[in-house]
């Protein structure tokens, strides 16, 4: 499917950007546009992969016309480019408003008016039932995913997305924040331990795009089944790893706008979620206005399904949680004695 295609990727800079470039260089794609505003990172990245396939543009999913210029030629996008630290958000809202609402907005509208093929857009788990403006952010992004599907008949576009967890050791994580307190001697700093996150790694987040962009319609939503584990559980599980079990441990209380568990599926979208086994998909609501014309006789009472969060998933223990850090490749570096921090996170 990616044989001879040009792929865009916004805020290619980022963890997501670096896994797909190595998922994917190496294939028959043609070229690979990485989006983003840092010159900095773009210019590691080229020393990095060293990739005549590997084309950078300097630009801000803000400005539609360096969007634009991105965006010509190009037959599938994935836009990952956002405003993702929750308490930075909370300081800045209308940051996150500029960069995760209006700038989908900029980056869709470009890539329906360039006659782009497929569109996958990435969103959060704190998209659903939203308290902080991240999560707010993250889920106006959505109905502007949805709302711009409703529109595309005449075109060959498909714009669909994905909604994932705790992404481990990407850009913002805690857990190589865990190890640099490690190394340095300070203690751990963990905001709750009963509070749950669900865990995935960047190549599962790889997959779940893949995945969306594959078996994709128009509006559709897709989240991976995950499993979970309690904060107090994973910082156990690092410092059994580092052979450090004695570490100290504070506990600080929580962040701005931070919640005790996450949802990666409302109640009402497990109303309507297709299973697909690993995923769910979760269609669009394409019904117009009219509703009267779409009653149901015996339609299925809401009050008796569940959310699908970090509570109610497939739970960690501690040995569950090494297996999964072990996917990670500098998790088995420090667990064979090679105590370091990888770059960039």
């Amino acid at each position: 499917m990616f044989k001879n295609k040009v792929l865009l990727i916004t805020g290619g800079t980022g963890s997501f950007g670096n896994a797909v470039l190595k998922r994917f260089l190496d294939t028959d794609i043609k070229e690979i546009r990485v989006f983003s505003r840092d010159e900095k990172k773009q210019d590691d990245m080229r020393k990095a992969f060293n990739s005549d396939k590997l084309k950078f543009y300097i630009g801000d999913v803000r400005d539609p016309q360096s969007i634009s210029t991105a965006m010509r030629g190009v037959d599938y996008v994935f836009h990952a480019a956002a405003l993702k630290q929750v308490p930075s958000c909370e300081f800045y809202p209308l940051e996150a408003v500029k960069t995760n609402v209006l700038g989908t907005e900029n980056v869709l509208e470009s890539a329906i008016f360039h006659g782009v093929s497929r569109v996958v857009c990435l969103s959060t788990d704190k998209a659903v039932y939203p308290i902080n403006a991240m999560g707010i952010s993250k889920a106006m992004m959505e109905k502007v995913i949805v709302a711009k599907s409703r529109n595309l008949e005449g075109t060959h576009t498909v714009i669909c997305g994905t909604r994932y967890g705790n992404v481990m050791a990407s850009r913002g994580s805690v857990i190589p924040l865990f190890i640099r307190q490690i190394i340095e001697g300070t203690p751990l700093t963990i905001t709750d331990p009963s509070m749950t996150r669900f865990m995935m790694t960047l190549g599962d987040a790889v997959d779940l795009v893949l995945h969306a962009f594959t078996n994709g319609t128009n509006g559709d939503i897709f989240v991976q089944k995950a499993p979970a584990a309690t904060i107090k559980v994973l910082t156990q599980a690092i410092l059994e790893m580092i052979n450090k079990p004695e570490h100290p441990v504070n506990v600080i209380g929580t962040r701005h706008g931070e919640k005790l568990f996450e949802a990666l599926c409302s109640r009402e979208e497990m109303f309507v979620a297709q299973d697909q086994g690993e995923y769910y998909c979760i269609p669009a609501d394409n019904r117009d206005l009219n509703y009267s014309r779409y009653f149901e006789e015996g339609e299925q009472d809401l009050s008796v399904i569940e959310d699908y969060n970090s509570h109610n998933t497939q739970r960690l223990d501690v040995e569950g949680m090494k297996t999964l850090l072990r996917k990670l490749d500098f998790m088995c570096e420090i667990e064979s004695g090679n105590i370091s921090v990888p770059e960039g996170v």
